[in-house]
């Protein structure tokens, strides 16, 4: 018996349902406030890691990060503030400057971004604009004392000490635990020659925080300036004590010594700088003017030529040089060198030179 195929369908109960246009829409809502969650928990993370790199001083790394916090977030301005001041603290100021160009287009009131901006612009030199940037951020933010910290050391650098004092005394009433303002207004001072106030504002420096080794060698070299060397020798001392690789300690000390006639306390004062870091030309220089008094003038010839190798253009070195290869009796060797000190600016070169090459 056959019996015939029924003719019947079977249903597939698989089948999507098509959404509606307005339940489509909410779909895409909520898929793309996921992926924004997603995209902003992205860039939390990293910003985190970077802060975390920035505190270990692993400035390429945290760049880094900060970078990829951006990517993930465009619209979070601080970690372009925070690529921006590291790419600061990095010394790469062309990439720091593009970075907070682009987040004052955001954030045109962003006070702290022209402050940074300013760091920026001040490390490449740029000084006008360096002021103009502080100037913002002081306008925007009157009282952020580091805006007018830095401000003051733009006035320092330009010599214009009376300037700087302004700048740093507004520092100070902001912050008065401001140590660095007050060792950098006692700079002033000094180069004003103003010595008893420079030393008294190092000193207030010093009672905000006594472990200021680079505060102790600027009451050394004041004193010395002062000509009162036992002083000098005694801040010189305790700035060594506090930081026992401060090479800069070391070769005002030697200087010290030098200047009260301890010619072998000084050869070890300056060797130690030399020592500690091999590319300071200075100390080689006065190592050299050591030898000469020792009258070693081949000695005093090499140190010479090693502090002039590393800087050309540092005048005493040239001036040590020229006396060592006089004693050598090559004259011609040493008109050339007093004359390129007379050159540099140094008015020792200058005399010798009139006197003994004309």
């Amino acid at each position: 018996m056959i019996i015939p195929a029924l003719g019947i369908s079977i249903l597939s109960f698989g089948q999507l349902e098509t959404l509606t246009p307005k339940e489509q829409a909410y779909k895409d809502s909520i898929a793309k406030l996921n992926q924004q969650n997603a995209a902003v928990a992205a860039s939390q993370e990293a910003y985190n890691r970077g802060v975390t790199q920035f505190s270990g001083k692993n400035y390429t790394a945290a760049i880094a990060e900060f970078q990829k916090s951006i990517s993930s977030d465009p619209n979070f301005t601080a970690a372009y503030y925070n690529k921006g001041l590291t790419e600061n603290e990095a010394g790469k100021y062309a990439d720091a400057l593009t970075t907070l160009n682009t987040l004052i287009a955001k954030d045109p009131s962003y006070s702290k971004a022209y402050f940074q901006r300013g760091r920026a612009y001040q490390g490449i030199n740029d000084y006008s604009k360096a002021e103009k940037d502080y100037e913002k951020s002081i306008q925007i933010d009157p009282k952020n004392p580091k805006a007018y910290y830095n401000y003051g050391t733009l006035r320092f650098m330009q010599k214009d000490y009376t300037d700087a004092i302004k700048y740093f005394t507004k520092t100070i009433e902001l912050d008065a635990s401001a140590a660095f303002a007050y060792n950098d207004r006692g700079s002033c001072y000094r180069m004003l020659n103003n010595f008893p106030k420079a030393i008294a504002e190092y000193e207030e420096a010093l009672r905000k925080n006594p472990n200021l080794a680079f505060v102790l060698n600027n009451v050394g070299t004041t004193k010395k300036k002062a000509k009162d060397y036992t002083g000098a020798l005694a801040a010189f001392n305790r700035a060594i004590s506090i930081d026992a690789t401060y090479y800069l300690a070391y070769n005002n000390r030697g200087a010290t010594q030098y200047e009260q006639g301890r010619m072998e306390d000084a050869e070890k004062d300056f060797k130690k700088a030399i020592e500690l870091n091999s590319k300071y030309a200075p100390a080689y220089s006065n190592l050299s003017a050591v030898y000469f008094k020792k009258k070693e003038y081949q000695k005093a010839k090499d140190m010479a030529d090693k502090a002039i190798a590393m800087d050309p253009k540092y005048a005493s070195a040239y001036v040590n040089r020229a006396n060592a290869n006089e004693m050598l009796r090559e004259m011609n060797a040493a008109c050339s060198d007093w004359n390129k000190a007379k050159e540099l600016g140094a008015d020792i070169g200058k005399k010798y030179y009139s006197s003994n090459c004309n």
